[in-house]
């Protein structure tokens, strides 16, 4: 029989929180032990998918084999920070890190073994695959611009999808997307500087999640988009990184190692 995977999950009250713990529910080989949320949050002691949620991350932590943390950036390095202390591994879907909470998170990665990634859908991270043969490819040829719409209430902006994608552009024509990005325009801004990447956010409505690279070169273009119709696909793919992520060794995974591509 395979031995059961035990799971925590941070950001428990939260849409993706809610459909992990509910997709493990349906795991014959894992198990949810602990659901977490902050102190003031209303969800406390409410139970989600038979778990009731807790503040205690400790206590949740100790109880698991994995966490998975969809929460919010400060919260997630006190809860790898804890994860550190007991010697358990992570996989963290948090978006909206600063600089300097993603460099402390890679430090955490050098004492555990942490899966992060900005979208754990299978059909995302194809589609990054796609963007560095294309921007590898075309290059100089043609400007890059990244479009993505999201639900009302997300609260941040480019989507960490769309700085995930924005990143593999530029790494695969040797540049720094902190060096080359546009994140905004308005009024009279000029012509297109060449070799920039450049972003625009939709909010609205209830869209889960959209994205398309567009590589626009003279007399052609091509449109790479990727649609979000199910949250399940993130939650089965946070559960496929928790299962890779149990058996590895301390350092930063992306889900191109957890999916092998």
């Amino acid at each position: 029989m395979t031995p059961t995977l035990n799971i925590c999950v941070a950001g428990a009250s939260g849409r993706m929180g809610r459909m992990i713990l509910q997709a493990a529910r349906e795991q014959p080989d894992m198990q949810a032990v602990a659901a977490l949320s902050h102190a003031l949050s209303a969800s406390i002691g409410e139970v989600i998918a038979g778990i009731a949620v807790t503040a205690d991350a400790k206590a949740g932590i100790e109880l698991c084999d994995v966490l998975i943390d969809f929460s919010r950036p400060e919260v997630s390095l006190e809860n790898l920070a804890i994860c550190v202390t007991l010697g358990k591994p992570a996989v963290v879907g948090t978006t909206g890190l600063s600089a300097a909470q993603f460099g402390q998170l890679q430090a955490f990665a050098a004492q555990i073994p942490i899966v992060f990634s900005a979208n754990m859908s299978l059909g995302v991270n194809v589609l990054q695959r796609l963007v560095e043969l294309g921007a590898k490819a075309l290059r100089d040829q043609a400007d890059i611009e990244i479009i993505e719409t999201h639900h009302s209430q997300k609260v941040d902006a480019p989507s960490g999808t769309a700085l995930m994608l924005g990143r593999a552009a530029a790494a695969a024509q040797d540049q720094t997307l902190d060096d080359i990005a546009v994140m905004s325009r308005e009024g009279i801004i000029g012509v297109r500087k060449p070799g920039t990447i450049g972003f625009s956010t939709v909010r609205g409505g209830d869209v889960i999640g959209d994205h398309t690279v567009l590589f626009a070169a003279k007399g052609e273009r091509i449109e790479l988009t990727h649609r979000a119709q199910s949250r399940t696909t993130y939650a089965h793919g946070a559960l496929q990184a928790a299962q890779f992520v149990a058996k590895a060794k301390p350092s930063l995974y992306s889900m191109m190692d957890v999916l092998g591509i």
